[in-house]
């Protein structure tokens, strides 16, 4: 803690995860002065147990499908064994690493970083109970930042062989038939990794048609077809009934009597929003579900000078909406007047493999809001992309535009499309058209050009791509 005795700020923060510390470190630099109140971890569920170990994870998984691949080009590679302390251990030393890195920057900023259990207990007033005792931070301006949880279903408890996305990521073994309760991103994700680091089966339950369901369909049904040829098997559009463990195993029973059994069932079915007992409606704020209501503009809430961001806030649980969220309340509160966040122009990135990238309208979600002949897609197929070919990937690139307009959903699927996703924000944020991004040159041998020949051929000029 600061050496400062003094309780008024220009801003307290509650939680210290992405959107909570981006809002801390702008502000700061706006010359405010910040306290940051969080309880567990700067860097919260993101850093520490959600989406930098995962690709931790999900990176070994590659490195593990290797041997597999290369034989294909002339190497005699084997994977002799998984040493899972390694494993783990890798993933916590990228973790700390970047954990105090963002101590260090929390600390230059001279943001005080407050720990404990912080509550809003006034309209202008978090309290922070800690074993020190209790500390009250007042401030013209709080932001609610407090992240969220892993959901459970009724009648599934989690603990044992029940396990959550937290408890998943310190498994001490690779599970050898896991099941697993929800086929949305952290579902597919969990499915790839522990696929390619030798479960001998691993099964996906969604109630909904698809997996990622959230995607553009052709997407969905892409991803389908590539975890079948993974092996990956999965049950599509009937709910679980309920879930049963045991000291050896798990079993699963659908609605309509199909049972699955396996050794540990990950329950993956979304996360909630943390915001009970933090005091949130007793202040006057406007509540949903669990999830605070803010203005979509501004990001107050119902209650004047608290504003809210991340997964709290309704809409896409993503860190990177989190993060920009905290950064576009901290400058609004400095008076800089940012550009509201669109919801669409976030980018969305499944890293499973085949690795899944989303940007704006889907196909579908276009028709509705421009007209069902309003709307014109083009699919470029990564077959004709020299890179994707020396990657071994299938896939494509969907473009979406408005017909003589621009580009208003990007969607892709293949190995490695997660680092085209820059490209793909600025084409739909920036409201190009075929012909802008047509014009521009891209690297090759690189998958980007698979952007450019989509847009070519939307365009109506296709080179390597069919009409």
């Amino acid at each position: 803690m600061a050496d400062t005795t003094t309780d008024q700020f220009d801003v307290v923060i509650l939680g210290g995860g992405s959107g909570g510390y981006a809002a801390a470190l702008r502000g700061a630099q706006l010359g405010q002065k910040i306290a940051l109140v969080e309880k567990d971890q700067l860097g919260g569920t993101c850093l520490h147990r959600g989406c930098v170990p995962t690709k931790a994870l999900l990176h070994v998984g590659e490195l593990a499908d290797a041997p597999a691949e290369a034989s294909e080009v002339g190497l005699d590679l084997t994977l002799n064994a998984v040493d899972v302390d390694k494993m783990l251990g890798f993933k916590d030393k990228i973790v700390s690493r970047l954990h105090k890195g963002l101590q260090g920057l929390v600390k230059s900023r001279k943001v005080e970083y407050v720990e404990g259990f912080g509550r809003l207990t006034g309209p202008k007033t978090i309290s922070v109970e800690s074993e020190g005792g209790t500390r009250e931070l007042t401030a013209e301006n709080i932001i609610l930042a407090s992240g969220s949880y892993s959901k459970t279903l009724p009648g599934i408890d989690l603990g044992g062989r029940f396990l959550d996305s937290e408890a998943a990521l310190q498994l001490p073994e690779v599970p050898k038939n896991p099941i697993i309760l929800g086929g949305g991103v952290i579902g597919v994700e969990f499915a790839s990794v522990w696929k390619s680091l030798g479960a001998e089966s691993v099964t996906i339950v969604e109630g909904l048609p698809h997996l990622v369901a959230n995607e553009d369909e052709s997407i969905s049904k892409a991803l389908e077809r590539a975890y079948k040829k993974r092996g990956i098997t999965f049950s599509l559009g009937i709910f679980t009934e309920k879930a049963e463990q045991d000291d050896d195993g798990v079993k699963v029973t659908l609605a309509d009597g199909t049972v699955f059994e396996g050794d540990y069932l990950l329950v993956a079915v979304g996360r909630g929003p943390a915001t009970a007992d933090l005091g949130y409606e007793q202040q006057g704020i406007e509540m949903d579900r669990g999830f605070v209501l803010a203005n979509k503009e501004t990001l107050e809430t119902s209650a004047p000078g608290i504003y809210a961001v991340g997964d709290i806030v309704p809409g896409l649980q993503l860190a990177h909406r989190g993060f920009q969220q905290g950064i576009f309340v901290a400058e609004r509160i400095g008076g800089q007047n940012p550009a509201p966040i669109i919801e669409s122009g976030i980018p969305r990135i499944t890293y499973c493999e085949p690795q899944v990238g989303s940007v704006g309208l889907s196909e579908k979600q276009a028709k509705e809001q421009l007209g069902e002949d309003a709307v014109e897609s083009y699919e470029y197929n990564l077959g004709g992309n020299g890179k994707s070919q020396i990657l071994g990937t299938t896939g494509f690139i969907k473009l979406v535009r408005e017909k003589g307009g621009a580009i208003v959903g990007v969607h892709m699927i293949g190995s490695r499309i997660s680092e085209l996703m820059g490209e793909a924000q600025l084409i739909v944020n920036w409201e190009a058209h075929p012909e802008d991004v047509a014009s521009l040159i891209h690297g090759h041998p690189s998958q980007h050009e698979a952007v450019g020949e989509a847009a070519l051929a939307l365009a109506g000029k296709p080179l390597h791509a069919h009409a």
